[in-house]
């Protein structure tokens, strides 16, 4: 088994990474926590698959479970869906001595993260990440939170899981657009990575059978690659900023999406329209922008919409929660391995992206 761990100033913990570990959910949770009741957070695509294995496991091991699964997709991801599930744990009456399991995908780890992380003002919480994307991003660092109004994740905290258990054998269920959406955030991450042999790994993805082939190595380089940054920038005060190469842009497509884009098709564009603009203006090599386009394109992931050229994109852009004093910090490549960040005033947005409009 391949663990991974991570030490904070306020938290260790450690993130396992193996097929087949499902089955051994039981004693990896008992490692970290004593018998409590767990609230068991799914969706209705994950829990037909894993949750009575999960619910089996956890109960063998001295566990008392409540499964709470709630529709899947982002529409879910609100505060509403959290109401809900503190009522849940209002009435089976838990106490800070218990705790959320999350298993799915980003959408539930995100969620469930933040209902630990607030009721009773911090829960145990436990990440299983299911889909390629939580298993190599969101389910490790901490980030939780909840869609508002035409905000993604204006709401939430900052609250580091206790363990996080991946299981590669799960990415079977996953269907081939969620699997190729996840190698998105892969390819992001080898994109900004300073490591000789992640870039290479991605250059054998030829087609999405590749990346289930080569899924266990994809996913270690990944969790290594984002637990380091981590430990360096817990809360996204300075070198943190640079896991977010493509999605500024992203989350505004993504938005303006209403669905039709997952997360990961809308950071794919975001990466390569982004890139596209700090070439023209000579920040970007263009050797770069063209092989990050053909490892996209490899397995089928878009690089481009009909909305990049909709203006209101910019103006959608202003509201990041990243937007710090009027200014909005853009991650580009001056090569592999060399993010660097641009600080551009949220009113020069439109000038700055003009060429994706025109």
């Amino acid at each position: 088994m391949s663990a991974i761990n991570l030490a904070l100033p306020d938290k260790k913990y450690r993130v396992e990474i193996e097929r087949g570990t499902l089955q051994n959910l039981g004693p990896l949770v008992k490692e970290v926590w004593t018998p409590q009741k767990v609230l068991l957070v799914s969706d209705t695509n994950v829990a037909p698959h894993y949750s009575q294995t999960v619910i089996d496991q956890l109960t063998a091991a001295g566990f008392q479970v409540t499964l709470a699964t709630f529709p899947a997709g982002e529409a879910s991801k609100n505060l509403a869906t959290v109401q809900k599930l503190y009522q849940t744990l209002v009435t089976q009456q838990f106490s800070r001595s218990d705790g959320v399991l999350a298993l799915g995908g980003g959408v539930v780890g995100d969620l469930a993260g933040f209902v630990a992380a607030t009721y009773m003002r911090g829960i145990h919480f436990i990440q299983v990440p299911t889909s390629l994307l939580a298993q190599v991003d969101s389910s490790v660092g901490g980030k939780t939170g909840v869609d508002f109004g035409t905000g993604k994740n204006l709401v939430g905290a900052f609250y580091q899981p206790d363990l996080v258990v991946i299981d590669p054998d799960t990415l079977t269920t996953l269907s081939q657009r969620y699997l190729v959406e996840g190698y998105a955030e892969i390819v992001k991450m080898a994109a900004i990575a300073n490591d000789q042999t992640f870039w290479p790994l991605i250059e054998k993805i030829h087609n999405p059978g590749n990346i289930q082939t080569e899924a266990q190595a994809l996913i270690e380089h990944s969790v290594a690659f984002k637990a380091a940054v981590v430990m360096q920038d817990e809360k996204e005060g300075g070198l943190r900023q640079i896991l977010n190469f493509g999605h500024t842009l992203g989350h505004a497509i993504e938005l303006k999406a209403n669905g039709q884009l997952a997360h990961g098709e809308a950071v794919s564009i975001g990466m390569v329209q982004l890139s596209r603009v700090f070439a023209v203006k000579g920040l970007t090599p263009e050797p770069v922008v063209a092989a990050l386009t053909q490892q996209l394109q490899a397995v089928g992931l878009p690089i481009n919409s009909p909305l990049i050229h909709d203006a209101e994109i910019f103006e959608q852009l202003k509201l990041d929660k990243k937007n710090r004093n009027g200014k909005l910090n853009l991650v580009y490549l001056k090569a592999f391995g060399q993010p660097e960040i641009l600080p551009v005033a949220t009113d020069k947005l439109a000038e700055f992206f003009a060429m994706l409009v025109e």
